[in-house]
């Protein structure tokens, strides 16, 4: 049997943040809805706002990824995460020459759905 305790640096298994995301105010979460979603090549989703937060990683393909429209354009390619805020302006999550497929995790606090609105 192994006992990591007894030579942790020999571990099997590796523990690597990836997102440490503090939110701008607590948030009460009583669920979290997780989403597949795939989008296809050539696409451009335009800016939106989503009613809560959302983070995400990316499965496969890739997405360009703009938060405010003077901010920081990112590719996102696979293993990559992302975190997009409640109600700020996202300007761009747009595939070029190949798709996306995600897992997005929506936080969810007592009867709150998760929504996307196009600005």
């Amino acid at each position: 049997m192994y006992d990591a305790a007894m030579n942790p640096a020999e571990s099997p298994i590796s523990r690597v943040v990836v997102l440490d995301q503090h939110l701008p105010e607590a948030l009460p979460v009583q669920r979290v809805e997780v989403r597949r979603i795939t989008i296809e090549p050539h696409t451009a989703l335009g800016a939106h706002v989503h009613n809560g937060p959302v983070f995400g990683n990316i499965v496969s393909g890739k997405a360009v990824y703009q938060q405010a429209a003077d901010g920081d354009v990112q590719v996102l390619h696979p293993g990559d995460v992302f975190y997009e805020p409640a109600v700020d302006r996202i300007s761009r999550f747009d595939t070029e020459d190949e798709g996306v497929t995600f897992l997005a995790y929506f936080p969810l606090t007592a009867g709150q759905d998760a929504t996307l609105d196009l600005i």
